[in-house]
């Protein structure tokens, strides 16, 4: 019992103080949520955006030199054909399949025997014509007189006469059989027609050929000038008219463009060409016209059938926009660019691209001269942005190939003419 009761007394001592510490707790978590209402009751603080960096150009419209690429095939001015002009074994290959022959050089020699011996039989023919004639014109010496004297009928002196025309036919024409055995001598020893680059032989030593079937024998290519030949296409074509029609585009007078070549390794052909043929039937196979240009070619270093890219230089975009790249936006359904107004606020622009210049586009419509344009920073505006110019970019025209004063003027000159 004592021990009972002290416990009990312990308990009832401990119980105060167990009520005390509920009491704390319920009181701190009490105030913790009037801390939190409290927080959650004031406004929140604005938000301060930071304005973005940009850069900005002006809209200055300006002629502006454009150029045309096109794919190009280099084609020998003068291709020639090596063919045997008579029937007969081929003796000799006389030059070096692949290298440079002259004018004149001998290429192949064909058995001469058989034609030399044809020559000698047409010389032995002319030589009895050559005889008879000598007797039908004696014959007619002594009857003309006879005649005259009426000593010979009429009949007689028209024999003697006929004989001797008929001689001088005879002659005429072993004269012409000579001929024909000399020329067919001659095609025996075949030369080059030109000078220029030689091809592989197509005809062996030993080989019998003939003209019409086995004739070929090698080519020669003319190497300078040289052609590059270039397509442009039935749309390119219609796409230039228009622009043309619509003062966007200006071409050079007389069509005297300047033609640049680059060549397979990027590096770019010395001489500069110019077209010289420019074929005005459309191409219903290829569904393209066929654009020629000669250039010069001393050294050789252009060869037949290289690919190569020809750059047609000399036309003008008139008052033209060129912007690059990365101002430019692909949108929805157009492309915008952003522009900045007189309060410093960007605006949103729709604009027509027209062609590509390098990494730049020439804007067709959408932008006045002295708009300014974000160039740089345009990818992180929105319409309520605030912005920060940090400075002023070159556009893409001033950075191309903008006409100096004077080329501007001789080209404005020609356009009058």
């Amino acid at each position: 019992m004592p021990v009972l009761l002290l416990g009990c007394l312990i308990r009832s001592l401990n119980e105060p103080m167990r009520l005390l510490g509920e009491v704390r707790r319920r009181l701190a978590l009490m105030l913790s949520l009037v801390a939190l209402l409290a927080a959650c009751g004031k406004p929140a603080a604005p938000e301060v955006s930071q304005p973005v960096d940009v850069t900005v150009t002006t809209v200055a419209p300006r002629d502006t030199p454009v150029d045309f690429e096109f794919v190009a095939q280099t084609q020998s001015s003068r291709a020639v054909e090596i063919r045997a002009r008579v029937d007969g074994f081929l003796d000799k290959r006389a030059y070096t399949e692949g290298q440079m022959v002259r004018q004149g050089q001998t290429l192949f020699l064909m058995d001469p025997k058989p034609f030399q011996a044809a020559l000698q039989s047409a010389q032995g023919a002319l030589a009895q014509q050559q005889a008879r004639l000598a007797v039908a014109k004696a014959n007619l010496a002594r009857v003309m007189p006879l005649a005259a004297q009426n000593a010979l009928s009429k009949k007689d002196l028209d024999d003697a006469t006929g004989s001797e025309r008929e001689a001088e036919a005879a002659v005429i024409a072993a004269q012409g059989q000579v001929q024909a055995a000399r020329l067919n001598l001659g095609y025996t020893t075949i030369k080059s027609p030109l000078a220029g680059l030689s091809s592989y032989a197509r005809q062996q030593e030993g080989s019998y050929v003939t003209p019409a079937q086995s004739g070929l024998l090698t080519y020669v290519y003319q190497m300078d000038p040289m052609w590059v030949e270039f397509s442009i296409s039935e749309n390119e074509m219609l796409r230039y008219r228009d622009q043309i029609s619509k003062g966007q585009l200006r071409f050079p007078a007389n069509n005297q463009f300047e033609i640049t070549l680059l060549l397979a390794d990027g590096s770019t052909f010395p001489a500069r060409g110019h077209i010289d043929f420019a074929n005005p039937v459309f191409s219903a196979q290829t569904g393209t016209f066929l654009v020629r240009a000669v250039f010069a070619n001393e050294k050789g270093t252009l060869r037949p059938g290289q690919f190569v890219r020809a750059r047609v230089s000399g036309a003008v975009r008139p008052n033209a926009v060129l912007l690059p790249q990365r101002a430019v936006q692909q949108g929805e359904k157009s492309h915008f660019v952003w522009t900045v107004d007189k309060d410093n606020k960007p605006r949103q622009r729709f604009v027509e691209m027209g062609e590509w210049q390098g990494d730049d586009c020439f804007i067709n419509d959408g932008l006045r001269a002295g708009e300014r344009v974000v160039l740089d920073g345009a990818v992180r505006l929105s319409p309520n942005a605030t912005i920060s110019i940090t400075g002023s970019g070159s556009p893409a025209a001033h950075r191309a190939n903008v006409m100096p004063p004077v080329a501007q003027q001789q080209s404005d000159q020609n356009s009058a003419h």
